[in-house]
């Protein structure tokens, strides 16, 4: 079964920001895990558009910004 993100419910307690955020309103995104994804939003606009990864994916993309 396929799901379109914006049918996907995470509680608010599931999101959250990196800790090299800062609370001063920079931009900033929050993420959520969601079962067999990965989700993140914008933290300004947390009702607005997710991007949705395969956790495979988003444990790439973690891998690939530690090395930098």
């Amino acid at each position: 079964m396929t799901h379109r993100v914006s049918e996907l419910t995470v509680a608010e307690s599931a999101w959250f920001k990196s800790s090299y955020s800062s609370g001063e309103g920079g931009e900033c995104v929050e993420v959520a895990a969601h079962a067999a994804t990965v989700l993140v939003r914008d933290s300004k606009r947390p009702a607005g558009g997710r991007l949705c990864f395969a956790p495979e994916a988003w444990a790439g993309f973690l891998r690939m910004t530690a090395e930098r």
